[in-house]
């Protein structure tokens, strides 16, 4: 690389300068609905009835430290890195958040929860928490295509939290104000601490799952302030004889770090779910549905599932021992009981007759006519045979939800209040929509961040009510 600065230099320069006046409005424009969406799905994952947020906030408890962010849906504040891995994990605890489908992973659950907060510890203002939120989107999307998301699947390592950590890194790093120097240490710190394996396929609580895209915000949150207290690290993770490359995926393509950068941005593409499940069963589900529409197909009707799907993601999906990964537990319960969401994939419905019956009737095919598109498009074909006698089949090769397929703006607002209001109202939750609505003219992000952890429950608003008649019938 003689004549020429190395890709962790260049990269460190750009994070120093970007601001949001580089940013196309369009794009800024976009990362309200992707901010709120993924905030509906921190708000559903913080009900106290699922058992990760439980644990985490006690440990939170038990931990102490100085109160210095908020925990989404908690009455109270704990340290900004406690902060970032605790609303780190409730980002993707129920899987209905947004993910990038090109780079297989789930940037804004851990970027959200980093971003909100550093910058409430800073006290930094809503146009910094959106720069550092867009900021560190964009860098976890580049460097899953650097290091190649196929390869680190292929090798057990997680994308949302292997480059999500860095990520992280760049958002917090963005609000404590690092110089470019610095910043490089802040990457390399990143990469020393960045984890997250594919084990947690085994374990059946679904508590390790979400518990990585915690672990990036945490890590990279770390990297950071350590960095920002004069901490030493590896100044260029992408080159050298021990780099990122080399430790994780075993392909190089540092080149995507810089591409077009300050021209492409990755945000727009993201895709929303419909369904509280992984977003390689979503084209399937999506193809399924439509035919039981269709043809007015109750579960009875069915015979056998087959879910065609690019054979190197066949894996993640095909007989996986969690729920939330498992097509032919997914595909039987959206027949049984319609659209999939938030409750019905981590509510245990295997020992329902149908869906015990259908998933024992559903497989999988690794379809080589779907491989080219992979991973850019999730293509699938599902086929069904009917009790008559019938075959029926349909393709979906984008889901709804997708930039190809997109959502609109009300679709958005109604699924995030949907999320939101399993655990607040619907006034509180609009306001918490009003807020996300004009982030960049708030002076200080806490305002959103108060109002993330003091939720109005219906309990809490029916008590209000009643005081407030009793004020007005003693005067």
């Amino acid at each position: 690389m003689k004549g020429r600065a190395l890709f962790s230099t260049q990269l460190a320069q750009r994070l120093h300068r970007f601001r949001l006046r580089e940013v196309p409005k369009q794009v800024v424009v976009q990362s309200k609905p992707l901010l709120l969406d993924t905030i509906g799905a921190m708000l559903a994952a913080s009900n106290r009835k699922y058992s990760a947020p439980r644990i985490l906030v006690d440990f939170a408890k038990q931990l102490g430290g100085r109160p210095e962010s908020s925990l989404v849906g908690q009455s109270f504040k704990t340290s900004c890195v406690n902060a970032a891995l605790i609303n780190g994990t409730l980002g993707y605890y129920c899987d209905i958040d947004p993910h990038h489908v090109g780079g297989i992973l789930h940037a804004p659950a851990v970027v959200v929860p980093t971003s909100l907060a550093v910058a409430e510890k800073e006290g930094a203002s809503g146009i910094r928490f959106l720069e550092a939120m867009i900021l560190g989107i964009e860098v976890t999307c580049r460097v899953s295509y650097a290091l190649s998301p196929v390869a680190l699947y292929n090798r057990g390592f997680h994308p949302s939290a292997i480059c999500g950590a860095f990520g992280a890194a760049a958002a917090a790093g963005h609000l404590f104000r690092l110089n470019a120097p610095r910043f490089q240490v802040a990457l390399g710190l990143a990469m020393q601490q960045a984890s997250g394996l594919l084990a947690w396929a085994s374990d059946h609580t679904e508590n390790s799952r979400p518990f990585n895209p915690g672990l990036a915000a945490r890590n990279g949150t770390t990297a950071t302030y350590l960095a920002s207290l004069g901490f030493g690290g590896p100044p260029t993770p992408f080159e050298g004889k021990y780099d990122a490359f080399t430790a994780f995926s075993g392909e190089r393509h540092p080149e995507a770090l810089l591409a077009e950068w300050g021209k492409h941005f990755y945000l727009p593409e993201f895709a929303y779910k419909l369904y509280s499940s992984c977003s390689f069963t979503h084209p399937g589900l999506d193809a399924l549905l439509a035919l039981a529409l269709e043809h007015a197909l109750k579960p009875a009707d069915v015979k056998e599932i087959v879910l065609r799907f690019p054979i190197s993601g066949k894996h993640m999906i095909d007989k996986n021992e969690l729920k939330s990964h498992c097509a032919q537990y997914i595909l039987p319960v959206a027949l049984v009981f319609g659209q999939v969401m938030i409750d019905d994939i981590l509510e245990d419905r295997k020992k329902h007759p149908e869906v015990a019956r259908l998933s024992a009737n559903t497989r999988m095919v690794g379809d080589p006519g779907l491989e080219k598109s992979y991973p850019e498009r999730y293509a699938s074909i599902v086929e069904v045979t009917t009790t008559d006698g019938r075959r029926l089949a349909r393709r979906v090769d984008h889901a709804r939800g997708t930039m190809e397929n997109p959502l609109t703006l009300e679709e958005i607002h109604g699924k995030y209040l949907k999320l939101a209001t399993t655990v607040t109202t619907i006034a509180h939750a609009e306001r918490i929509a009003e807020a996300v609505d004009r982030i960049e003219r708030e002076k200080d992000v806490r305002t959103l961040a108060t109002l993330l952890r003091n939720l109005q429950t219906p309990a809490r608003a029916a008590r209000a009510a009643k005081r407030t008649g009793r004020d007005r019938h003693t005067r």
